[in-house]
């Protein structure tokens, strides 16, 4: 039997404050095209919730709106977020008659209804207050994952109250962290030194990072050496895990664009990556693919990106995951039309193997001058290296393929290019005995003036074939 109608959210989220009414709502959708579909929502817990309408019907393709009322209570739900006594159930069924809902369903035959159902949950800042007060980590966790703006719309006296009160918790440094990276607004006089005794490694730039400061974080970058940009606090998390936590992406794109390490593991292995992967942030997750960010790299546990979206179930930042792979496999394979689909839609073209290995750097060492052109065409960076320093004109080169080679020259490839062992591009050619990509090389201006050379060529061909 089809489904008639839907709920909006499978968990209704009640606001919880003592001694008061408290209201939310929740929407039904009607997924029948022919018929209305009438409805009537029965509760586990009656005493305390009233429905308004507790019964009705919803016209075909259309939707209605529940209102959720809990009735004043005087003590806090005995566990929350998630309430495991209060449940809803919906039973629905196609009617087409104006008569009152609910006696007609006193007439409607046992197992011709189907039943919808959707649990309670009770978040709030009364609540976060209360659970923060306790030291009770884990329901501070659930009430944010439930209701992310819970902390940051907090006033900032509320929010300074709320931080002195988790300062004297036994694990204030985890509390402290949470309700921070939640966007926690504590006025500027509370110092970096004041925080640093709480985390023993945060440095100015992961409170800044923290709190959101855009232009305190340029400024610091201009200041301090290029290793601060690194910093470590005693969970191994860099300012960039911080910024991908928060939900940051202003902050840590500064990062990355002042040189900050994107591939950067914290004490569990896990890269900026893994953060936006398990936060199920498919815009954080975008960005830091188009940064060049490496989804293949795995944690102490031996999961990469893709491991931890998929077993999160976060579709949208696997597919983004995917999308970059098809796209190195089809500029692996030469798949013209696939692979300008893929850009079309919006792929990553700097997406990286292992190996550092972009689509560009693939198809320049397949030889294949089309697909190099169109990702030319599409922004790729002529300049983009692996993890050896090689550029796509030193892989093209290694590839023997001239045409290639001429194509990259004739858009502005660096002739003079270097790897981290200082092969250049004809260096490659001479060692390899590709004289007419030797003789194309020196007239475009390669130098083949004495500099410090390997004793051998890098092979690559064995990872990309």
């Amino acid at each position: 039997m089809e489904k008639l109608l839907a709920v909006s959210d499978q968990e209704v989220l009640i606001n919880f404050t003592l001694n008061s009414k408290c209201r939310a709502n929740i929407r039904l959708i009607s997924l029948c095209a022919a018929s209305p579909v009438a409805f009537k929502v029965q509760t586990s817990s009656p005493h305390k919730f009233l429905v308004n309408p507790p019964s009705g019907l919803v016209p075909p393709l259309s939707q209605t709106t529940l209102q959720i009322i809990l009735k004043p209570q005087n003590q806090i739900p005995p566990t929350f977020p998630r309430s495991p006594s209060d449940r809803f159930l919906i039973k629905t069924a196609v009617c087409d008659s104006a008569e009152s809902v609910n006696s007609w369903f006193l007439t409607v035959p046992d197992g011709s209804t189907q039943d919808v159902k959707f649990k309670v949950a009770f978040v709030g800042p009364f609540l976060l207050k209360h659970a923060v007060s306790e030291g009770d980590l884990n329901a501070v966790k659930n009430i944010i994952k439930r209701q992310k703006s819970v902390v940051a719309e907090l006033s900032t006296k509320e929010g300074e109250s709320l931080f002195r009160v988790a300062t004297e918790l036994a694990n204030s440094e985890n509390m402290i962290s949470l309700l921070l990276q939640a966007g926690l607004r504590i006025d500027a006089r509370v110092k970096t030194d004041d925080l640093n005794s709480f985390y023993k490694g945060w440095t100015e730039l992961h409170v800044a990072v923290v709190f959101d400061r855009t232009e305190e974080i340029l400024s610091l970058v201009k200041m301090k050496n290029y290793d601060s940009l690194n910093c470590r606090d005693k969970e191994g998390r860099t300012p960039l895990h911080l910024a991908v936590n928060k939900g940051s992406i202003r902050c840590a794109k500064v990062l990355l664009e002042s040189g900050a390490d994107k591939d950067a593991k914290n004490n569990d292995g896990r890269t900026a990556l893994h953060n936006a992967a398990a936060n199920g942030d498919p815009r954080m997750a975008e960005m830091l693919i188009e940064m060049g960010a490496d989804p293949t790299i795995k944690d102490d546990r031996g999961r990469s990106c893709f491991d931890v979206a998929r077993d999160k179930g976060y579709i949208e930042v696997l597919a983004i995951l995917e999308r970059g792979e098809a796209v190195l496999m089809a500029a692996r394979r030469g798949e013209l039309d696939q692979l300008e689909a893929l850009l079309d839609q919006g792929a990553s073209m700097n997406y990286p193997d292992q190996y550092g290995l972009t689509a560009l750097h693939t198809a320049a060492i397949k030889g294949h001058k089309h697909v190099v052109l169109l990702l030319i065409e599409y922004g790729a960076d002529l300049e983009c290296c692996d993890n050896e320093g090689h550029v796509p004109l030193h892989l093209a080169v290694e590839g023997g393929s001239l045409e290639t080679v001429e194509v990259l020259l004739d858009n502005g490839a660096n002739a003079n290019a270097r790897s981290r062992n200082g092969a250049s591009p004809l260096y490659m050619a001479q060692a390899m005995g590709y004289d007419r990509i030797s003789q194309l090389l020196v007239k475009r201006g390669a130098s083949s003036s004495s500099h410090s050379l390997p004793t051998s060529p890098s092979l690559l061909s064995s990872v990309v074939l």
